[in-house]
Parts: structure tokens; C-alpha cells; sequence
């Protein structure tokens, strides 16, 4: 039986772990050197690539301007349509390094 204070210290260790191995990559769309995203966002290819080419800051602009465009459209995220949308966006934003115009 592992005591109290025996699982905070292994969740500690864990967590330590964690934050000190996330690899660098060169971001496509910044062309930085920067900590690469902690998981893969899709199970497909584009998913492999966002990994892959995508450092963690720019990911986190494009979920800013995502929630932007859902809040700014009223975009149901269920819908086909939106989704679509969304990804065509997003492959704009981070791939060919354009900006989200909200009109």
C-alpha cells in the first residue's frame, strides 16, 4: 500500500518529468525555435502534422482566434459546415501564416 505522502511525491516526480522533457521544435508558421505541443490535437494526418510543424505558442493563438470566429459567426461546432470552415481556417492561420479578418 503506497502511503499519502509516498503518491504526492511520485505525482510530483511524474509532473517534473513532464515539464522538463517536451521537446523543441522550428515552427512553420513563426519560424522559432519553441516547446512543441504537448499532444497530438487530431488522430489523423493533419493532426501528425500540426504536431510536427506546430510550436505550442502558435497553437494557442489559433485556439484564441478559433474561439474568436465561433463567438464572432455563432458557428455551431456540430455542424459540417462549420467544421469545415474552421479547418480551412486553421490551416490558413497556421500554415500559410495569415491572420483571421473578422468582418
Amino acid at each position: 500500500m503506497i502511503m499519502r505522502w509516498e503518491r504526492r511525491r511520485l505525482a510530483t516526480s511524474a509532473r517534473a518529468r513532464y515539464f522538463f522533457v517536451m521537446p523543441h521544435i522550428n515552427c512553420t508558421r513563426c519560424g522559432q525555435t519553441r516547446d512543441q505541443m504537448s499532444f497530438q490535437p487530431f488522430q489523423n494526418e493533419l493532426g501528425r502534422r500540426l504536431y510536427q510543424e506546430i510550436c505550442a505558442t502558435c497553437w494557442a493563438e489559433w485556439i484564441k482566434a478559433q474561439q474568436q470566429m465561433i463567438n464572432h459567426y455563432g458557428l455551431n461546432v456540430r455542424d459540417p459546415k462549420a467544421k469545415e470552415m474552421l479547418l480551412k481556417s486553421m490551416e490558413q492561420f497556421l500554415f500559410a501564416g495569415g491572420q483571421i479578418q473578422l468582418s
